[in-house]
C-alpha cells in the first residue's frame, strides 16, 4: 500500500456554495465533521503535519466551535500510510489482492455482477450500503441498485442504528425525524429524561446541552445500567436490568396515569387510542416494574415528579431501548408517556432520538433502504413508484418491490444472494453474530467494496475501490436534527482515487446505462430534490446556495409553488428576486406544533406490554451482555483505529463488570476475561468497576479479532424495525489463560 501525499488544497472558487467565512480562522474551509450525527461544523485550512488542520467554526449552532477528539484529529486518514491508494483486485481464488488499474477492476465488477445476474435472477446481486454516505451517494446507491441492477436486495448499516426509533415515530406521528426540535431546545426544556445514551463519550459537543439544562434549573433523568460519563451529571440515574426500559416507561406511564397527572384536553384534542395504552400501562404496577427492572418504586415516583412538575419536558432515546428486538414498542412506550402528559409537539418538549451515525438520518430518507425510495417514499405505495419512477424516466413497474433488512440480507449471502457490492460499511465488525456474517461473506461467488481503507470486510473482497473521503468531496448530510448541511471539498484527492459517485456512473455505464448517474454532487442533489418532492422528507426547497446562506435548512422544505426554489432561488441557488425572500417555505426546525403528520392530525398512542427479551439469562448463560461505544473510537474502528492519538487513549477492548461478579469468578482488574454466549467467545482485558449492575456485563464494539464485541451479540430481530437484539444477550464469563487474550 502506497503512503498517501499531503492533501493539496483547492482553491475556494471550486468549492460549490462556499460563502465567505463567518466567525471561522482565515482561509478556511466551512464544512462538518465526518463522525457522528451531530455534524459539527468545522473549518479546513493548509498547515499542520498532515498538510490540513482543523480550525473551530463558532458561529455555526449546533457545537458552537466545540469539537470532540475524533473531530480535531479527522484530517490525519486523509494523508495516512494506511489510506487505498489504488484499486485492488483478487486475481486467483484465495489469492491475495493486488494493485490493478481501474479499468481493470471497473470490468471485473461488470463482468461479474453481469454473470450473477444471468445465472441467478437480479436479485441474487445485494447492496449494502452506510449511513455515513452523503445524501447525494445513498440517493445515487438506491437507483444504482434498483435501475442497473434490477435488485431488491439493498438495505444499509443504518438499519442497526436507530430503526426501531423510525418504527415508533412513524406509528405515533406519522412521520420519522431523529429530533423534532433543534438541540439548543434541549436546553430550555425543565426535564430530559434520556434512556440508553451517552453522549458525553459517543457525542461529546452536545453535553453542552445538557449542562445548559442543568444550569437553567431544569432536570436531568438518565436510564443506563450503567453509570456512564452521562450518568454522573444526572440530578437521577435509573439503572434497569438490560432489556427491561419498556416495562420502566410503563411503569412511570402506570403512576402517572395514578397520580392523576395526565394531561386530559390534550389527550382528547390531539391524540388517539389512549384507552388501550392505559390498560397495558395499569397492568405495570410500581412494585412488578421494581421485580422486572430492578429500579426502586421511590426512584420511579421520583422520576414521575421530575418529568410531570416541570412546565415543559422531553424523552430522549438512543440506542440502549431501540437495539432489542422489542426495540419499537419499547420507544413506543416512552412516547406515550410524553402523549399522556400532553408534552408532543409543544415547545421544548415532545419526543425525540439521538440519531447515531453522520448521515443516520439522510441516509434512510433517499433509497438505500430496503422498503424506501427518495423522499421517504414507500416501495409499496404505488403513488411514490410512480413519481420516482418519472423523475427516473422509467415505467414504475421496472421497480423491485421491498427486500430484505440488513441482518436478512447479509444472513442470505452465499445462498440466495450471490454477488454483494458494499458501500462505506465494515459489517464484519459492526454486525450482529458477526462470525456468522463474516462465514457468509466469505461464501459469496463475489464481493466488491468501496472503501478509505481495507477495512476487516474490504479484506475479504475481489475487488477493493479506493474512494474519497469527507475533505475531498462536495454534498449534503443531514444532521440528527433534520438540519440538511453541505460539506464542502476542501482539498485533492490522491492521485488514483475516485469518488462513490464516479464509482457508480463508470459501473453503471459499464452496465449499459449511459445517462442518470452524474458524478457531480450538486446535479445529483437537484435530482434529489425533484424526487423528494411531495414525500415526508421533502428537500425540493433546499439548495446548495440557501444551505451555505442559512446555517443548514431543516426538512420538510417544500419548494415553491412555481417550481424555482421555495428558497427565492433558482435551481442553481442563485437568487431570483434578488433578495432570497419571495414565497420560500422557511423550513421546519419544529415539527408537530400543529398537527401531526397523521391523516387525522393525531398522534396514536400504542397499547404495548413488556415482554422478555430474544435471549433471557439460564444456569448456562446466567450474565447479560450488554455492548456500546467509547470515547475515543467510532463505529466499526475502521477509520479511528488509525488515528494514533485515538488508538493511544482507547488501544482495545475490554470487559467491564462489577466487583460482585468479578470476585465470583476469581477475576482481577486487567485479566483477560473470556465472555461466551450462544454464538460465541470473545476474550478481553477486565475493567472492574461499581459503575455497572452486578449481573451486567458490558463490551465496546470497535474492534475485530478476539475481543469483537459482536461475535456475541444476538440477531434476533424486531418485527416491525427489523433491528438486532445488540443490547441484550445471555452470556458467561470467565477468566481466561493469559495467552487467550490477544
Amino acid at each position: 500500500m502506497n503512503a498517501t501525499p499531503a492533501p493539496q488544497p483547492v482553491p475556494s472558487a471550486r468549492i460549490p456554495g462556499r460563502e465567505p467565512d463567518r466567525e471561522s480562522a482565515p482561509g478556511s474551509v466551512e464544512t462538518h465533521c465526518p463522525y457522528c450525527s451531530l455534524q459539527c461544523g468545522m473549518g479546513l485550512r493548509p498547515g499542520g503535519a498532515t498538510g490540513l488542520e482543523v480550525t473551530e467554526r463558532p458561529a455555526f449552532p449546533v457545537n458552537r466551535g466545540a469539537l470532540c477528539g475524533k473531530g480535531r484529529t479527522a484530517t490525519e486518514l486523509l494523508s495516512s500510510g494506511a489510506r487505498l491508494t489504488e484499486p485492488l483486485v483478487r486475481r486467483s481464488p484465495g489469492g491475495p489482492l493486488e494493485p490493478a488499474g481501474w479499468d481493470e477492476a471497473l470490468e471485473r465488477i461488470a463482468t461479474e455482477l453481469t454473470r450473477v445476474r444471468a445465472a441467478y435472477g437480479p436479485d441474487a446481486q445485494g447492496v449494502f450500503g452506510g449511513g455515513g454516505l452523503t445524501n447525494e451517494k445513498a440517493y445515487l446507491l438506491g437507483k444504482f441498485a434498483r435501475l442497473v441492477l434490477g435488485t431488491s436486495q439493498i438495505d444499509y448499516n443504518g438499519r442497526f442504528c436507530m430503526s426501531s426509533a423510525a418504527a415508533a415515530g412513524i406509528r405515533a406521528f406519522g412521520l420519522d425525524r431523529g429530533l423534532p426540535l433543534p438541540m439548543a431546545d434541549i436546553a430550555g426544556s425543565g426535564c430530559v429524561i434520556l434512556v440508553g445514551g451517552n453522549p458525553a463519550e459517543t457525542m461529546p459537543p452536545a453535553l453542552r446541552y445538557f449542562t445548559e439544562l442543568r444550569e437553567n434549573g431544569g432536570r436531568l433523568i438518565v436510564v443506563d445500567p450503567r453509570r456512564t460519563r452521562t450518568a454522573e451529571l444526572a440530578d437521577l440515574h435509573l439503572a434497569p436490568r438490560p432489556g427491561t426500559d419498556l416495562a420502566l416507561a410503563l411503569g412511570l406511564l402506570h403512576l402517572v396515569v395514578a397520580e392523576g397527572r395526565t394531561d386530559e384536553r390534550y389527550i382528547a384534542e390531539r391524540t388517539t387510542g389512549w384507552a388501550g395504552a392505559r390498560a397495558a400501562a395499569m397492568a405495570h404496577w410500581p412494585e412488578l416494574v421494581e421485580r422486572i427492572t430492578g429500579v426502586p418504586v421511590p426512584q420511579l415516583r421520583e422520576a414521575v415528579g421530575h418529568f410531570c412538575d416541570a412546565e415543559s419536558a422531553m424523552v430522549l432515546t438512543a440506542r440502549g431501548p431501540e437495539q432489542q428486538a422489542k426495540g419499537t414498542d419499547t420507544v413506543g412506550a416512552w412516547i406515550n408517556l410524553t402523549l399522556a402528559t400532553g408534552r408532543a409537539g409543544r415547545p421544548r418538549s415532545g419526543y425525540g432520538c439521538l440519531t447515531g451515525q453522520g448521515n443516520g438520518q439522510g441516509g434512510r430518507e433517499h433509497g438505500q433502504k430496503a422498503d424506501q425510495l427518495p423522499g421517504y417514499r414507500l416501495l409499496t405505495d404505488p403513488a411514490a413508484r410512480a413519481h420516482v419512477a418519472g423523475v427516473w424516466g422509467v415505467d414504475p413497474d421496472v421497480l423491485p418491490g421491498p427486500g430484505r433488512s440488513a441482518y436478512e440480507l447479509l444472513d442470505a449471502l452465499g445462498r440466495d444472494v450471490r454477488s454483494l457490492l458494499v458501500l462505506a460499511s465494515n459489517p464484519v465488525v459492526s454486525a450482529p453474530r458477526a462470525a456468522h456474517v463474516e462465514e457468509r461473506l466469505r461464501a459469496l461467488d463475489f464481493l466488491a467494496v468501496c472503501d478509505v481503507v481495507l477495512s476487516e470486510t474490504a479484506a475479504l473482497a475481489d475487488v477493493v475501490l479506493p474512494v474519497t473521503q469527507w475533505a475531498e468531496e462536495s454534498g449534503t448530510l443531514t444532521n440528527l436534527e433534520g438540519r440538511v448541511l453541505l460539506r464542502r471539498r476542501a482539498v485533492d484527492p490522491p492521485p488514483g482515487v475516485r469518488s462513490d459517485l464516479w464509482v457508480l456512473g463508470a459501473l453503471a455505464a459499464r452496465l449499459g446505462w449511459e445517462k442518470g448517474f452524474p458524478d457531480d454532487p450538486e446535479e445529483v442533489f437537484e435530482e434529489l430534490r425533484r424526487a423528494s418532492a411531495g414525500g415526508p422528507a421533502d428537500y425540493s426547497g433546499i439548495t446548495y446556495g440557501r444551505i451555505a446562506r442559512e446555517d443548514g435548512v431543516f426538512w420538510p422544505c417544500p419548494a415553491s409553488a412555481d417550481g424555482t426554489g421555495a428558497d427565492g432561488t433558482g435551481t442553481d441557488g442563485t437568487e431570483v428576486d434578488g433578495t432570497g425572500a419571495g414565497t420560500r417555505h422557511p423550513g421546519t426546525p419544529r415539527l408537530f406544533l400543529d398537527r401531526f403528520a397523521t391523516p387525522d392530525g393525531r398522534a396514536r398512542f400504542a397499547p404495548v406490554t413488556h415482554r422478555p427479551s430474544a435471549e433471557e439469562p439460564d444456569a448456562e448463560y446466567p450474565v447479560l451482555l450488554t455492548t456500546g461505544r467509547v470515547l475515543a473510537q467510532y463505529q466499526s474502528g475502521a477509520q479511528t483505529r488509525r488515528v494514533a492519538e485515538l488508538n493511544a487513549a482507547a488501544p482495545g477492548p475490554f470487559v467491564q463488570l462489577h466487583p460482585r461478579l468479578a470476585e465470583r469468578h476469581g477475576i482481577a482488574e486487567g485479566d483477560p476475561v473470556a465472555v461466551t454466549s450462544r454464538r460465541g467467545r470473545a476474550v478481553a482485558p477486565a475493567r472492574v468497576t461499581r459503575d455497572i449492575r452486578p449481573d451486567t456485563v458490558f463490551m465496546p464494539f470497535h474492534w475485530p479479532g478476539a475481543g469483537r464485541a459482536n461475535t456475541l451479540t444476538n440477531p434476533a430481530l424486531d418485527p416491525t424495525s427489523r433491528m438486532p437484539e445488540f443490547k441484550v444477550s445471555a452470556v458467561r464469563v470467565e477468566r481466561a489463560g493469559a495467552e487467550s487474550a490477544g
